[in-house]
């Protein structure tokens, strides 16, 4: 499918992956809606970062994806959308897992119903690689086996069944769109990549961690955001749940070892009980197959981790960016 001419809601666009998707899409000349957290303080989150000839391009609807009604009047005149909104820390949802059903079950079901009765052409549902647990065999390909090892987990494979429920029960053009460990710039400081970074910029000579052998497949955000826009443009991918993966897999131990290396070489890691999950919460491996999102679009990634971390540290040392972060504190 063709996505100029098309009318494109992006939910969630004020987070992480999501504003870098509108901020693709905007780059491409599309006309994209965005659906931010509403706020009383009139903020649209990390897309307030954007630069102003480009704010001034978005269409932006506040609101609250638990809300159907809101939901609803989003998605007036949309032709596609891409729904990224959710809560994703797995830490909080330990304690908080009402609110991770309220917002991503409930939420994914308010974007569904609205997609069927304004007859939306393509609806994304983003999923997430916790699906899978930790990996039963390597490569994880998309037959994979679920497996809910957190409350978030659970609430993703709920939203995914509801989602694939919609197109085999409404014909409801759905693709589900699973992306590994995405990083980069903004990206949220729960996440261990900021985690690492952020201490080491502000100067701490002992990195606070949690488990260090547990491995993941990390994709590169501006590649996750190619790889949405790719799976949307090919229509052989509805109906379908599609990893984006880079196929390679790293440490805990060894990312923050080769970012040690490249910020303070005398800083050393310290391992913080209160960071480890429970024993069977803990994914002990992700390593995806990206197989059929090769053979379904022409996406492929574009950065290997290196390169990835390289823009990503650039960044967090740009005036103001570290600021935003609270390095001294443990974010869950």
């Amino acid at each position: 499918m063709n996505l100029n001419g098309k009318k494109i809601l992006v939910t969630g666009a004020d987070g992480f992956i999501g504003s870098h998707l509108v901020e693709t899409l905007l780059a491409r000349g599309h006309d994209v809606r965005a659906f931010v957290y509403y706020n009383s303080f009139n903020s649209w989150g990390w897309l307030d970062s954007l630069p102003a000839a480009q704010l001034k391009q978005l269409d932006v609807f506040a609101g609250d994806i638990r809300d159907p009604n809101g939901v609803l009047t989003a998605m007036q005149d949309c032709d596609v959308v891409f729904h990224l909104a959710a809560l994703i820390a797995i830490p909080f949802s330990y304690h908080s897992p009402d609110s991770y059903v309220d917002t991503n079950i409930k939420g994914t079901l308010n974007v569904l119903q609205a997609a069927r009765q304004c007859n939306v052409t393509r609806v994304l549902v983003t999923s997430t690689s916790e699906v899978y647990g930790t990996a039963q065999y390597v490569p994880i390909d998309e037959n994979h086996p679920y497996q809910g090892q957190s409350p978030y987990s659970a609430t993703k494979i709920g939203a995914d069944r509801i989602a694939e429920s919609f197109y085999r029960s409404f014909g409801t053009p759905v693709t589900i769109v699973r992306p590994f460990n995405t990083y980069g710039p903004r990206q949220s400081a729960r996440a261990v990549i900021p985690t690492i970074i952020t201490q080491l910029l502000s100067g701490e000579n002992e990195i606070q961690l949690g488990s260090l052998e547990p491995t993941r497949d990390f994709n590169y955000v501006i590649d996750t955001a190619e790889g949405f826009i790719a799976l949307a443009e090919s229509d052989q991918t509805i109906g379908q749940e599609i990893n984006i993966a880079t196929g390679s897999e790293h440490s805990i131990g060894d990312l923050a070892k080769l970012l040690i290396r490249e910020l303070k070489p005398d800083a050393h890691i310290k391992v913080d009980e209160k960071r480890i999950r429970p024993d069977k919460s803990e994914v002990d491996r992700l390593l995806g197959d990206n197989t059929k999102i090769s053979q379904l679009t022409r996406w492929t990634p574009k950065h290997d981790l290196e390169a990835g971390l390289f823009e990503t540290i650039a960044w967090f040392k740009q005036p103001g960016n570290l600021s935003r972060y609270k390095a001294w504190l443990y974010n869950i």
